[in-house]
């Protein structure tokens, strides 16, 4: 019998399961731009999230020019691939490698989306202080240098990693190994924020750090899951190793924290959440739903731990990339060593495949050298991705107009107004700040190209204005006659109809009023009388007071000035004391 035709062997199901599966896992990258910006300062919010969709757009088109097939060619040496696919030549209906039973452009479109993921998360460490004009050629670049390379080395069967027997089932190298060491070498080489030292950590919004941590678990799901390629029990496994996962991360997390702090933290539910996806991700294919729990609670202690002694790194890890992402894929990676079982991988392959033929596990199995393997992936790669990433960005700030760093008076401004003219919250005004003195303060060399420097002379002949570490936030409410109002938006106070200050009125208690004569009748007999009821209605409720001058000038009784309605109770008019002379109503 023939062999069947490559047509024959896809699955639809498993075509369609995938395709889902890309749709979730790009809903990630706006999810991230929302937990980044959450975290950060409202006057940096914005430019994290255009960061995240920026790096979906120009990874996407590289992946079409040339990443793909540098990435997943199967002509390719053991370092990179050629060009067999540039331009997605070659890539349609059949299946990339023998064994899928999707299209190999289902494939491409489904790895697309790691792609996307990967730089945007290196950004969260240069928050608050780098420039957006290098960011596109820094991502072009750096995709196709850096993980297009290391995913080669790890996914492509000719990949000297995988060559070697290494296990990473979802991203744990190519994704957070990565993109947590791209992340130190930006952080190094812009330098620390200006008002570091400061402690200026608190997120701004904890709403969409919730939004953006509720989205990534969602993608999460297919991330992980969507890496059997196909809807099959070992993808069902994925799934509930990466909840249980990162569930226990979550708590223990939160546990940790409240230690400390005695407060239960919604940041550190999100944080550690984030943390135990990060630790399963290598490992979800190949470990049991009980390993999984291993790998929740280690890589949320580990991570807590990295994220409380920040403080003695070297380097300004803004959004704590490197304390999560890159701890966290570390521990998975040397946990799926250990954990690793045949039984699991054997999920993901037909029923009747020889037991000898499937890939070994790791320590539970008896592998003993699993371990060393994956040691020397996460060796090899962090030094790839470090060193590699010091020179682009090098490299890049060397270039005319390409500087990486914000100079002090945009830092100060904030990313968002400075370098994209828009803010997150448009609506609250900000005043403006003296950015001369402010600079000067710093010692930095860019104080002299700022405009009070050049035409406001000596700022040292400039008063000095004391800050708070907020100083250079812009004040959202001014207070006003003892009103907190808002600029910008409309005036939702309400103003009194009468200036008491200023006029002078008598208001008659209402309860102290006669009965009225039989003028008002029901069925109103005729129209005439009902239009003078209405006129006549208006000098029962308040009454000009007469003038001291009038009051001389006229003999007409006055009424005695009772108290406003509003601020003393309405009694009974059995129960008044007030003499009946004094409720008549004057006439006008």
């Amino acid at each position: 019998m023939a062999d069947p035709t490559p047509s024959m062997l896809l699955d639809k199901g498993d075509t369609a399961y995938v395709l889902v599966c890309v749709t979730f896992v790009f809903l990630m990258a706006p999810a991230l731009g929302f937990f980044y910006a959450g975290l950060a300062r409202a006057k940096n919010a914005l430019s994290l999230m255009y960061l995240t969709v920026l790096s979906v757009a120009v990874v996407s088109f590289q992946w079409y020019l040339i990443g793909y097939s540098l990435t997943f060619s199967n002509t390719g040496g053991v370092f990179i691939g050629d060009s067999a696919h540039f331009l997605l030549r070659g890539v349609g209906e059949l299946p990339q490698i023998a064994s899928h039973t999707i299209p190999a452009s289902a494939f491409m479109i489904f790895q697309a989306m790691f792609a996307c993921l990967t730089p945007a998360l290196a950004f969260g460490s240069a928050a608050e202080r780098m420039s957006l004009g290098p960011a596109m050629l820094f991502i072009f670049v750096w995709t196709t240098l850096v993980y297009d390379i290391i995913t080669y080395w790890v996914w492509s069967p000719n990949g000297w990693l995988a060559v070697m027997g290494v296990m990473d089932y979802a991203g744990g190298i190519t994704v957070h190994i990565s993109s947590g060491l791209a992340a130190v070498a930006y952080a190094v080489v812009l330098g620390k924020r200006r008002d570091y030292n400061q402690n200026v950590n608190t997120p701004h919004n904890v709403s969409f750090v919730f939004l953006g941590m509720a989205l990534l678990w969602f993608g999460w799901f297919a991330f992980n899951a969507g890496s059997a390629l196909g809807a099959n029990a070992r993808s069902v496994n994925s799934l509930i190793d990466t909840h249980l996962s990162g569930c226990v991360g979550a708590i223990v997390w939160v546990l940790m924290d409240y230690r400390h702090t005695r407060k239960w933290s919604i940041i550190g539910l999100c944080t550690g959440a984030v943390a135990g996806l990060a630790t399963i991700t290598p490992g979800s294919g190949f470990v049991s739903p009980s390993s999984s729990l291993a790998f929740g609670a280690l890589g949320s202690i580990v991570c807590n731990l990295a994220v409380q002694y920040k403080h003695k790194y070297r380097f300004d890890d803004a959004l704590d990339v490197f304390a999560v992402h890159y701890i966290g894929g570390l521990v998975g990676l040397l946990l799926t060593g250990i954990f690793a079982q045949r039984s699991i991988i054997a999920l993901g392959y037909p029923d009747d495949t020889p037991w000898d033929s499937l890939p070994k596990g790791g320590w539970l199995d008896g592998h003993w050298m699993q371990v060393p393997i994956q040691l020397a992936a996460i060796g090899s790669v962090s030094a790839w991705s470090f060193v590699v990433t010091y020179i682009i960005l090098i490299v890049i700030n060397l270039t005319p107009f390409l500087r990486l760093r914000l100079n002090d008076e945009d830092e100060l401004i904030g990313t968002d107004w400075a370098e994209m003219g828009e803010r997150a919250y448009g609506y609250l005004p900000f005043e403006e700040e003296q950015l001369g003195q402010n600079c000067s303060a710093s010692g930095s060399s860019d104080v002299s190209a700022s405009p009070q420097a050049t035409h406001g002379g000596d700022s040292a002949a400039q008063p000095e204005k004391k800050k708070s570490s907020l100083g250079h936030f812009r004040r959202f409410l001014k207070a006003n006659n003892d009103r907190a109002i808002l600029n910008g938006l409309p005036n939702l106070v309400e103003q009194p109809a009468i200036g008491y200050e200023n006029k002078e009125v008598a208001v008659v208690n209402l309860n102290n009023l006669s009965q009225p004569e039989s003028n008002v009748q029901v069925g109103r007999k005729h129209d005439s009388q009902h239009l003078q009821e209405k006129e006549d209605l208006p000098q029962l409720i308040r009454v000009k007071r007469p003038t001291p001058t009038e009051s001389s000038a006229t003999t007409t009784t006055t009424t005695t000035q009772q108290p406003h309605p509003q601020s003393q109770p309405i009694t009974d008019q059995s129960a008044d004391p007030t003499p009946e002379s004094s409720k008549s109503v004057p006439k006008s």
